[in-house]
């Protein structure tokens, strides 16, 4: 067939490339170096922090401008994590790929899609999908499947000028078709930009830290300017106003939490890669987490697309070994690849007879045939191959309840493209779908964690629900024919009754997820082919396998680059421990921001400084809040979601952050009665301050391990370490006085009685506020 085919030639090639005429690339899953550099680099906290870096040098307090140092190391380990979970993606990205043969200078050879240009000839076997829009130039035997386009099951024969459209599937037969479009001119790629154009899924969790930076952006430097000019007001100096204003603005930055969000899901990204998990959406991680309902098809997930022989049921007048040499004669003769004949080819060796004459399978036929010097016989579906009578149509019922693909082996008098005649049954063959080992505990894990599933297949419902009962899926009796539900039907209540629909047609499934979601889900859907590309989008979490649609894998939020569907436990455990340790962890953030806003609030009417210089403030955020935060945050927390985040907040940050201020006034009282000088109430600021950040550090920690007592004790001996050793530096004084030690002391003891006491009428008003 290829000859006198001699495709385009190097510089025909090259003319096309130089003049655009090429098909589009995959999009980039990845940011580049250069975005994620100015992205973690130029943001408005960084912006904010160059700032007041700026007025604190003009003060010549230079030890305080170390909180730069600080904003740059957090910025500088943000980069490095994207980075490396972007070359980890990119290399999935690659394997997830599938190549395209072409002919260029006479010659077969496999290019990537990217590379294919106007007018490439491409050859089409059986299984390919059509990468491009095009004409037919030579064929055998060509049959196209344009389900995936169209939703008609129907199959078409191509002939030598007909069109191709792209995502269709070749079913039958081969052919070298030429590209006539391609790149955004092309059907697939039209549809899939037509669906990038949605709103982009939402992150409830990112979306609340977002919501809280806003707010915080609006406040932030108003507070600043009035606590600056109240200083001023009251008689602070320049040098002094400055310091305690850069030191409340600070202190208002809750920089550190954007941080651990994004790292923590470039951390997961990285983890998943390396599990073969290609993550397309860092946003999906957490959404998966909070998937309650999980749509499946068969094919590919229960089972891993591969069929084995089970049975062959006689009929009452044929005899074993005549059925057994026919039958391997007919699978051998007619050579078809696909599953189904590579199954019983593998059980039927034994081929005695040749065929006179082949009709080759047809999707359309629904089987295929020979002719031998026996007679005429045929192998295909029962319900197209036979007049079923009442007693066969419950066998053939029977049958498929057990979960078996049922092909029947009849004679005919006569056979042809056509049609059959005169067809008498001989056997009945059995075929069964070989289930992935890990399907029935993956599927009882998720049903373990309160998900779900449900099973929406192109297949018998009746052999679909089967199946599903093997592996365990809850209520897999619960099942549709969805041919027969009608188009005004009420999907809502359908969706609510029913764990299997069989014989779905493309429209129907984004209706099926639609429905799903307005009655309150959040639906993950798995997918491999164009006619998924709606309701992939339509499900809050998009999951694709390796082996599907390159389209389809483009609007997806995950590749299974092995198609392994028990990947996803994987998935779910990482957005679980994103999501569990941010809830509890925010906390810590929110308590240096929330006592910072009501310090200052106060201290624009005090005729006092700031309580802390901006380089005090560093051990608290660095041993209290960053760097245990960050330790915490890859601890495996893979429970359910709790949704503990505003718990967290009205628990521990708001009475943490109420006891920091309690406790500032208290010493600033005290040092005024005991005239203490500005260094001593310094530190008893920071060192009250920082233990109680270390209660609360306590706090989000539980439950405790070996692990997390790691970190709370590395945190404590951290923090007195460095006002044994470098107090001077941080213009703390020596912990070992009267008054710090004597009155530190005592404060201390007082700190979680007080915080009880706090936290029980915070509590108290919140509950009066709900109720």
């Amino acid at each position: 067939m290829t000859q006198n085919l001699m495709g385009l030639n190097t510089a025909q090639v090259k003319d096309r490339m130089a003049a655009g005429e090429k098909n589009t690339a995959p999009e980039k899953l990845t940011k580049s170096i250069k975005q994620i550099i100015i992205e973690n680099t130029f943001t408005l906290f960084n912006l904010i922090n160059l700032f007041l870096g700026f007025l604190v040098f003009l003060t010549g307090s230079y030890k305080n401008m170390l909180f730069l140092f600080v904003a740059v190391m957090n910025t500088s380990i943000g980069i490095f994590q994207e980075i490396r979970a972007k070359r980890q993606v990119d290399k999935m990205a690659l394997l997830s790929q599938s190549k395209v043969k072409v002919i260029r200078n006479g010659q077969e050879t496999e290019i990537e899609p990217d590379q294919i240009v106007l007018d490439d000839l491409i050859v089409l076997q059986l299984g390919d999908q059509v990468p491009v829009d095009g004409l037919v130039k030579a064929t055998k035997e060509l049959e196209i499947d344009e389900s995936q386009i169209t939703g008609e099951s129907d199959v078409i024969v191509k002939k030598d000028g007909q069109t191709l459209i792209s995502g269709s599937f070749v079913v039958s037969g081969h052919a070298i078709m030429q590209a006539t479009k391609v790149g955004s001119a092309t059907f697939v790629n039209s549809l899939t930009e037509k669906v990038s154009k949605t709103a982009k899924k939402n992150s409830v969790l990112l979306n609340l830290i977002n919501k809280i930076i806003r707010i915080l952006t609006v406040i932030i430097i108003p507070l600043g300017l009035l606590l600056f000019v109240s200083r001023l007001f009251h008689g602070v100096s320049l040098n002094h106003a400055i310091l305690g204003t850069v030191a409340a603005m600070i202190g208002m930055i809750p920089e550190g939490l954007v941080l651990l969000s994004s790292v923590t899901l470039a951390i997961s990204a990285y983890h998943l890669a390396r599990k073969r998990v290609l993550v397309r959406d860092l946003a999906s991680i957490e959404t998966l987490a909070r998937v309650d309902t999980l749509c499946l098809d068969k094919t590919g997930t229960i089972t891993n697309g591969k069929l084995k022989f089970k049975e062959l049921v006689l009929a009452d007048d044929a005899k074993q070994a005549d059925a057994a040499a026919i039958l391997g004669s007919l699978v051998h003769e007619v050579n078809d690849t696909n599953e189904t004949a590579d199954a019983i080819k593998a059980a039927f060796s034994q081929h005695p007879y040749q065929a006179q004459e082949i009709v080759p399978f047809s999707s359309a036929r629904k089987w295929s045939g020979v002719k031998l010097s026996q007679g005429n016989f045929v192998l295909g579906a029962p319900q197209f191959v036979l007049q079923l009578t009442d007693a066969q149509k419950q066998q053939v019922h029977d049958f498929a309840a057990a979960g078996n693909r049922v092909l029947a082996l009849v004679s005919a008098t006569d056979i042809s493209r056509e049609g059959l005649q005169n067809t008498k049954l001989m056997a009945y063959i059995l075929i069964t779908d070989v289930i992935r080992e890990d399907a029935p505990s993956t599927l009882h894990y998720f049903a373990d964690q309160g998900v779900t599933v449900k099973v929406i297949s192109g297949d018998d419902p009746t052999t679909v629900a089967a199946i599903a009962k093997r592996t365990g899926i809850k209520n897999a009796d619960r099942l549709v024919d969805m041919t027969t539900v009608a188009d005004d039907a009420d999907y809502h209540k359908l969706v609510a009754q029913t764990t299997v629909f069989g014989r779905v047609k493309p429209e129907q499934k984004e209706r099926l997820v639609k429905a799903m979601q307005d009655n309150g889900h959040t639906v993950a859907m798995t997918g491999d082919g164009v006619n998924d590309i709606l309701a992939l989008r339509q499900s809050n979490c998009g999951i694709a396998m390796a082996s599907g649609n390159e389209s389809t894998k483009s609007i997806a939020d995950f590749v299974l680059i092995d198609s392994n569907f028990s990947a996803l436990i994987n998935v779910l455990n990482e957005g679980r421990r994103v999501i569990n340790n941010i809830d509890t962890i925010a906390a810590l953030y929110l308590i240096k921001t929330m006592f910072s806003i009501m310090l200052s609030l106060i201290f624009i009417f005090i005729a006092k400084s700031y309580p802390f210089q901006p380089i005090q403030l560093t051990p608290i955020n660095s041993l209290m809040v960053g760097i245990p935060s960050f330790l915490l945050a890859l601890s495996p927390e893979f429970h359910p979601i709790r949704n503990r985040f505003f718990t967290g907040i009205v628990e521990i940050a708001l009475p943490s952050a109420l006891c920091v201020v309690l406790y500032i006034m208290m010493i600033g009282g005290i040092g005024s009665l005991l005239s203490f000088n500005v260094t001593t109430t310094d530190t008893l600021n920071v060192l009250l301050t920082g233990l109680i950040g270390w209660q609360a550090l306590i706090l989000v920690s539980r439950p405790f391990n070996r692990y997390k007592l790691m970190i709370i004790t590395f945190s404590i001996s951290a923090f007195m370490l460095l006002f044994i050793c470098f107090g001077k530096f941080f213009y703390l004084t020596n912990l070992f006085t009267w008054q710090v030690g004597g009155i530190g002391l005592l404060l201390i003891l007082t700190i979680n009685p007080v915080f009880i006491v706090i936290q029980k009428i915070v509590n108290h008003f919140y509950q009066k506020r709900l109720g």
